[in-house]
């Protein structure tokens, strides 16, 4: 899973373009949506190229659960724990993926209603 030329999310995890990254370690990075949908609205994405999940096999444990930890470390960093959050991904074009790369949102800090 190495990067892929023009994906923006691969270009962040790369360096070659800038984000706010609020966490990274060595399969995810996470970073503050530029368009909000919520008072906190973090990307966690993985930093090799997954086109989203279904583009994963039964390989990918490991991957899926560094995200996952992201996300909850992402929670935890962003004071959402108590409050609740919630998390989102989407699977292709109908569905709403703008970035076709692997990525979860993270929303939260207040009531959100149906945003996602």
């Amino acid at each position: 899973m190495g990067g892929q030329e023009g994906c923006v999310f691969c270009m962040i995890a790369s360096g070659k373009l800038k984000a706010d990254v609020v966490l990274e370690d060595g399969d995810v990075i996470a970073f503050r949506d530029i368009a909000p949908k919520a008072p906190v609205h973090v990307v966690v994405a993985s930093k090799g190229h997954v086109r989203d999940l279904s583009g994963l096999d039964g390989g990918d444990g490991r991957l899926l659960l560094s995200i996952m930890g992201a996300v909850a470390r992402v929670a935890e960093s962003e004071g959402l724990r108590e409050g609740g959050y919630r998390v989102v991904t989407n699977c292709g074009r109908d569905a709403g993926q703008s970035v076709p790369h692997l990525h979860f949102h993270v929303l939260g800090g207040g009531t959100l209603g149906d945003i996602a």
